[in-house]
């Protein structure tokens, strides 16, 4: 997603459950369709909960707020500040990995940037000059030591998210400043990636959805070093309804008959609400959209104001997503939802996430806040969208 304010996951305490008690509201009608859950098959539901290891424990207050549904996607970010980071320094990997190992049928999602200097508002000549030295094989030696540091923490069946939103204004990774130089720079990665012994990674091109800076279409790597065509998609123009966002150029169902026709699997990074607010109308189609077109996983940016959880900004939504996805279909789990990793609300919780008291919609974090050595210790969470 493009052009928005960025700021740390778990901005918003949460308080949904709370919210939804108080309004009284019906419940929705639990539509017939499954995502499925421990067996491994069917959809990977996750959902972004943090950066690093508070990620892992939230899982479980999700899961029960959700009734026991069990989330078998876990996702995080690589931070873009260092190449030190991109390698694989945090320390959080490790905790992903524990998490990952505990069961075979689980996922891990691990978005990865293509750049270093990723959210640093690098100039598109400049950021042209990167990608044509990537291109040339220049930064190869940071994506074999990430597989290496991968595989040696027994995460070799990582799926990459890798440059995602590359159709974007404000990535240094972004696309468009030598869509053929992108091409290759990517092909390139995944070749070294792939050269470590042990791996089975799995590469997920995900932009955003639409037209936005450029077509995404116009970066498609190639089949050969793709398994998984993404999108991210968030609830705001272009597409003022749903069906506008179905059917929009670059839209949700031109990525659908995109990853058909090139024998492709789908997934959803990255999803949430966002410009339209509590969109409860939003939040049951697109989980619908998600279940009737059964990507390999989805994950759900669970904070303000994209999530449902975290967020308790979002009653209606929260409502709607707690009643499609609950394994209960509408019971409530004994002893009501926990909050995230037993943090307090409101300004309390926001200084335990190092979140900056006044940060709010459309306020922009800076990288210092969220990356370098503070994210490379596996104190600070990413920075959100």
């Amino acid at each position: 997603m493009s052009r928005r304010g960025r700021w740390m996951a778990g901005a918003c305490a949460s308080t949904a459950a709370v919210v939804l008690l108080a309004t009284g509201g019906a419940p929705a009608p639990a539509p017939d369709r499954e995502f499925g859950g421990g067996s491994g098959k069917g959809i990977a539901v996750g959902a972004y909960l943090h950066y690093g290891s508070p990620g892992v424990d939230r899982m479980q207050g999700l899961s029960h707020w959700l009734g026991g549904t069990d989330l078998r996607a876990g996702h995080t970010y690589l931070p873009g500040d260092t190449w030190t980071n991109i390698e694989g320094a945090p320390d959080s990997l490790s905790t992903w990995a524990h998490w990952r190992k505990e069961r075979s049928d689980r996922l891990f999602v691990l978005n990865v940037p293509m750049l270093d200097r990723n959210e640093a508002g690098v100039p598109d000549a400049r950021v042209a000059e990167l990608l044509r030295a990537g291109a040339e094989g220049a930064y190869d030696h940071h994506f074999r030591r990430l597989a290496g540091r991968l595989v040696s923490l027994g995460l070799q069946d990582t799926v990459i998210v890798l440059g995602w939103e590359m159709n974007g204004f404000n990535y240094t990774h972004r696309c468009k400043p030598d869509p053929e130089s992108w091409k290759r720079y990517w092909r390139n990665i995944v070749s070294s990636m792939r050269s470590v012994r042990g791996q089975r990674f799995r590469f997920d091109f995900a932009p955003n959805r639409g037209p936005d800076a450029v077509a995404w279409t116009k970066c498609y790597p190639g089949d050969d070093v793709v398994d998984i065509i993404g999108m991210d998609s968030y609830d705001q123009p272009p597409g003022e309804s749903f069906e506008e966002q179905v059917t929009q150029p670059y839209g949700l169902q031109q990525q659908v008959d995109f990853a058909r026709a090139h024998g492709k699997r789908i997934s959803y990074p990255e999803w949430g609400l966002f410009r339209n607010g509590d969109n409860a109308e939003y939040m049951r189609d697109m989980l619908a959209w998600i279940a009737d077109h059964k990507p390999l996983y989805q994950s759900i940016t669970d904070y303000c104001p994209h999530g449902v959880w975290q967020c308790g900004q979002n009653p209606r939504s929260a409502q709607v997503f707690r009643e499609f996805l609950s394994a209960g279909r509408g019971e409530r789990p004994a002893g009501g939802p926990p909050r995230p990793g037993g943090l307090p609300d409101g300004p309390a919780r926001r200084a335990a996430d190092g979140v900056p008291g006044g940060a709010g919609r459309g306020a922009a974090v800076p990288d210092a806040l969220w990356g370098g050595a503070a994210l490379g210790a596996g104190t600070g969470p990413r920075a959100g969208k």
